[in-house]
């Protein structure tokens, strides 16, 4: 199976741009001109709204798209629901908040044919789902491709982060594939089926309950910088035309429920909109920094953000530290001591962080709820604060962090997991007290 999604894989095209109105046919005609429900649509097609937004949300912010497809997604049999395995959502109440510095180890190996949907484990999260507040943070573990199985989330986006394994990504609106390195985000509702492209796959997924991630304001930076829209690539429209049992999984407030439908749902032969998945290269980011001294804070690392109510409050922040020039005088070079309102959840993809020079490995993560002071291990202060300061190029590693305007509530099964480290406070106990008066 990995052998055929490869090489289905590396050959796909994109769309390009964040945001933008595309449009895209698998069969030339299927497209309807100067109408989106006409009285027949074209090559007996069923017209089809799907809609990321209200209807009267401003133009801006307004996400739709209008689907061509087979068979209209109305003509389903009943869901049931079915176990919600280690997949748990917002409101979080098995446990209190922690304000203890938490890290976990990367998740054990799953069991042999556990797919992308079986292999979800939540670490916690915050806000409410059924009133799209909040976020959830989840990691997987898979080592089989989903078969005649889809999933969709009515709670929220979902913005996969891959750390080991390469994904092919079967949307309703076409093909994506997701390497480590790269995001791949699908937009609430949107059906798809997860491939593996080697033998096995691991990473991290943030759900996000509230508005959808858009590109940050620029702000003084101007009119270039960070993530480029233009690097962002959506799925030219691909169909699946199969009659057998197809399960449908739908997350629904929390909850996962499945239906057999007698044929595969991603049947669009046509689209055109603005709700669409798209994957992003992060080496693609333009890093932003010092050129003359101090440590910039990391908000000019943000690569997608979820805006809140209060402006320049996110609901829920994606952040990346990407190889980069380090050039400041007179400065202590790696992230500082700190102390924030906001709430961190940081992963490793590859390499190593500059601040942690042990114990956070590809796979792993580390929770620093608000207020919880945080900042470079003993190892790393010392080493930085000797280092002669000639220009550094940080280039051996791909970490990123999602940060969220609440704290972040772990689960149970996080709280209590195997893989926690339990000592991870020790990692700052050897700072020696230098003050001299």
């Amino acid at each position: 199976m990995s052998e055929q999604a490869r090489k289905t894989a590396e050959g796909l095209v994109y769309l390009t741009g964040f945001g933008n109105e595309h449009s895209s046919e698998a069969v030339p005609g299927a497209l309807p001109l100067g109408r989106n429900s006409p009285q027949r649509a074209p090559l007996g097609l069923y017209a089809e709204q799907l809609s990321g937004s209200a209807f009267t949300e401003p133009r801006a912010h307004n996400r739709r798209s209008w689907l061509y497809r087979i068979r209209p997604s109305a003509a389903h049999p009943p869901f049931t629901r079915i176990d919600n395995g280690g997949l748990r959502t917002a409101p979080f109440t098995e446990t209190v908040p922690d304000p203890n510095r938490l890290r976990w180890n990367p998740l054990p190996d799953p069991a042999p044919g556990t797919d992308f949907l079986s292999g979800l484990w939540t670490l916690g999260g915050n806000g409410d789902a059924a009133q799209r507040a909040g976020m959830a943070i989840h990691l997987y573990a898979a080592n089989a491709s989903m078969t005649d199985r889809v999933f969709s989330d009515s709670d929220g986006e979902l913005l996969i982060v891959p750390e080991r394994g390469g994904l092919l990504l079967r949307t309703e609106l076409g093909l994506l594939r997701a390497e480590p390195g790269h995001v791949a985000l699908i937009p609430r509702g949107v059906r798809f089926r997860v491939e593996l492209l080697d033998a096995d796959a691991r990473g991290y997924v943030c759900e996000n309950y509230g508005q959808p991630f858009q590109l940050p304001d620029l702000g003084p930076i101007g009119a270039n910088g960070l993530a480029a829209a233009r690097d962002f690539q959506a799925p030219v429209a691909a169909y699946e035309d199969i009659e057998r049992p197809t399960e449908v999984v739908n997350k629904f407030c929390g909850n996962l429920w499945s239906a057999t439908y007698g044929h595969s749902p991603l049947d669009v032969v046509a689209w055109h909109g603005t709700h669409t998945p798209y994957v992003y290269d992060l080496r693609r980011f333009n890093v932003l920094g010092t050129i003359s001294y101090d440590h910039p804070d990391p908000s000019i690392f943000t690569v997608l953000t979820s805006p809140s109510d209060t402006p320049g409050l996110a609901g829920v922040d994606f952040v990346v530290f990407a190889p980069r020039w380090l050039v400041g005088e007179d400065t202590f070079r790696p992230p500082y001591f700190h102390r924030n309102v906001m709430s961190e959840y940081m992963g490793l993809i590859e390499g190593a962080y500059d601040a942690k020079a042990e114990g956070f490995v590809p796979g792993g993560g580390s929770l620093h709820n608000m207020m919880s002071a945080h900042g470079p291990d003993r190892e790393t202060f010392d080493k930085a604060s000797a280092a002669e300061l000639k220009p550094q190029k940080i280039d051996d590693g791909l970490a990123f962090m999602f940060e969220t305007r609440w704290p972040i509530t772990a689960t149970a099964q996080a709280a209590g997991a195997d893989h926690l480290q339990r000592r991870y406070d020790d990692v700052w106990q050897g700072l020696q007290r230098h003050f001299r008066a």
